[in-house]
């Protein structure tokens, strides 16, 4: 082996050792940038459509130098890549002690910020629209049949229609688990939803519109009209403001197909949203004899009567104490 060979091979050996080094340098940078706990601006960060990824690093994470950056740019490629990922937009909540493979993995999923909104069952679409008006800059009024009052946990970067549409497929999915009873054989969905709201504007608490259930259960039964003031409230106002005053007999002569003092049956339409506490009532099939109800203000509660003269009786008492 000549001398002009071994110092080539000198040279490839060097070269091999500092190739390694600088591999091995490259590799523990890498390995450390990317699993170190980073310094975030905020716990919770937001990604806007259409927003690079060095500007989100930019924006909130606090960096020793720029060749994080670029080792951070240059990982990002790769890991998206390799696991056939893409970030979110939206707000991300993170915690502390959260490496960058934490980060990625976190905004490669959908937004874990959510917001909580409660439809209180017996609200009147004004009330619900006051309610949306919190959460989305455009919306549309969502009819009472279309959706269950509820609790409801939702992204708060999704849309209106993304929201509407979640709350249709709960109402969808919630009646078709409901194991429907003898009494409700003949009553469909829509049915359930209406006598549910009125359900929701008389009752009081659980045992108070279980007992007003069966009474509007017994009445439809035997051909009766209804005669639930709620429903000549809502003749009166369709739903959109207080009447301030008490119901007079005029008022329950009004001409109208939700008055159910002059209609048999059920009203055309839900007169409220209905919770799901209520539907699970109705499917309780709850029964007594009653067929009569008022309001007693001194005790705050509704007073139920078998029949007409038991009804008058007590009636009358209540209103000789006023």
């Amino acid at each position: 082996m000549d001398l002009e060979e071994q110092i080539l091979r000198y040279y490839l050996k060097v070269f091999s050792i500092l190739l390694l080094i600088i591999s091995t340098f490259i590799f523990f940078s890498f390995y450390y940038i990317v699993t170190k706990n980073l310094s975030l601006k905020n716990e919770i960060i937001s990604i806007t459509k259409g927003q690079n990824i060095e500007d989100i690093l930019n924006k909130n994470i606090n960096f020793d130098n720029t060749f994080e950056i670029k080792v951070l740019k240059l990982f990002n490629k790769i890991y998206f890549i390799n696991n056939s990922k893409f970030f979110h937009y939206g707000n991300f909540n993170f915690q502390k002690n959260l490496s960058y493979l934490d980060f990625l993995h976190i905004i490669s999923k959908p937004s874990n910020v959510l917001n909580k909104i409660t439809i209180v069952e017996g609200w009147s679409k004004k009330e619900l629209n006051k309610e949306l008006s919190k959460y989305f800059q455009n919306f549309n009024t969502i009819g009472y049949n279309d959706i269950l009052a509820d609790t409801y946990l939702f992204d708060k970067n999704k849309g209106f229609e993304d929201f509407y549409n979640y709350l249709k497929k709960f109402k969808k999915n919630y009646l078709a688990k409901l194991n429907k009873s003898k009494l409700l054989k003949n009553i469909d969905n829509d049915q359930i939803i209406i006598i549910g709201s009125m359900i929701e504007k008389e009752g009081l608490d659980y045992e108070d519109k279980k007992k007003i259930s069966s009474v509007i259960f017994n009445r439809l039964k035997k051909n009766m009209k209804l005669q639930i003031d709620a429903t000549v409230l809502f003749a009166l106002t369709n739903g959109e403001y207080d009447l301030d005053r008490n119901l007079t007999l005029r008022d329950l002569k009004i001409n109208h197909p939700y008055n159910t003092y002059l209609i048999r049956g059920l009203p055309p339409k839900p007169i409220a949203y209905v919770g799901t506490k209520t539907i699970d009532i109705i499917n309780e099939t709850y029964y007594n004899e009653d067929l009569f109800y008022f309001y007693n203000s001194f005790i705050g509660r509704h007073i139920f009567s078998k029949n007409y003269n038991e009804h008058k009786k007590k009636l009358y008492e209540y209103r000789n104490k006023k």
